[in-house]
């Protein structure tokens, strides 16, 4: 179980996240849901250390992040909200480093990374360099080596952003399949569609503020027939889009 306490965090021209507290079950796929600068990333940021939060408190499986990070890091695979990083090292040298921080047995590596590499089509590109890749390629290493190491926590901010329809496929199947052992699996997306597919449970953050944290089974009873897009869109969307949009049209008219 992963529990968020009052957690803030202020940058010099914004607050990114004001008061969030919720918590998030084991065995669930969680998902966090927002328009850009809503505080998704910073949320997940901050669960992987990458953040230090300005107040607040994040616990996991009872354990308090800033007093065992090192522990808790290494029940966390991360897949970050861009690939475009270690671009100068293979794709094997990248997992390589992923095994080493993560001591995993060389065995039980090499059998995880084969799996893997057949299963996202990238076992005949395991020693080049990640800067040649396109940025689904990019993505696909940097999915494999989050989930190396089999951790107990998946957190994929965006992680089907430039991936080809089979990729999806897998990973959405790869997700479910781990929160059904009783794991957890948390990520963010704009895809709503696919969050309405996956998700057990959201949290809907507008501008650092949670609106809305609970099932989506539940968020969808609330109004009969409706996409969870039009919910979304209805709770944390622009007033007046419509009479925005209609003007825009009116203008391309004109013109």
């Amino acid at each position: 179980m992963i529990e968020f306490s009052h957690l803030r965090k202020v940058y010099p021209s914004t607050e990114a996240l004001r008061d969030l507290s919720l918590t998030i079950p084991n065995g669930k796929i969680f998902g966090f849901l927002g328009h850009n600068g809503a505080g998704k990333s910073t949320t997940l940021k901050s669960l992987v250390s990458i953040i230090e939060p300005t107040s607040g408190s994040i616990k996991v499986d009872g354990y308090d992040l800033a007093e065992h990070r090192l522990a808790i890091k290494k029940k966390i695979g991360y897949v970050p909200d861009s690939p475009d990083m270690f671009l100068e090292l293979t794709a094997n040298d990248y997992w390589d480093l992923i095994a080493s921080a993560y001591e995993i047995p060389k065995q039980l590596r090499t059998q995880r990374q084969d799996n893997l590499s057949r299963l996202f089509d990238m076992a005949d590109h395991v020693d080049e360099t990640i800067g040649s890749f396109s940025h689904g390629m990019r993505q696909k290493v940097i999915i494999i080596g989050a989930l190396l190491p089999d951790p107990d926590i998946w957190v994929l901010d965006e992680p089907m952003t430039g991936l080809d329809p089979q990729a999806i496929y897998d990973l959405k199947s790869l997700m479910r399949s781990h929160a059904e052992k009783g794991k957890t699996v948390i990520f963010s997306t704009h895809v709503l569609a696919t969050a309405q597919e996956l998700c057990d449970e959201v949290a809907i953050l507008r501008k650092g503020l949670l609106i809305y944290n609970g099932s989506v089974k539940q968020l969808l009873s609330t109004m009969p027939n409706a996409t969870l897009e039009t919910i979304y869109l209805k709770m944390a969307g622009r007033q007046g889009d419509n009479q925005m949009i209609h003007q825009l049209e009116e203008d391309e008219h004109d013109a």
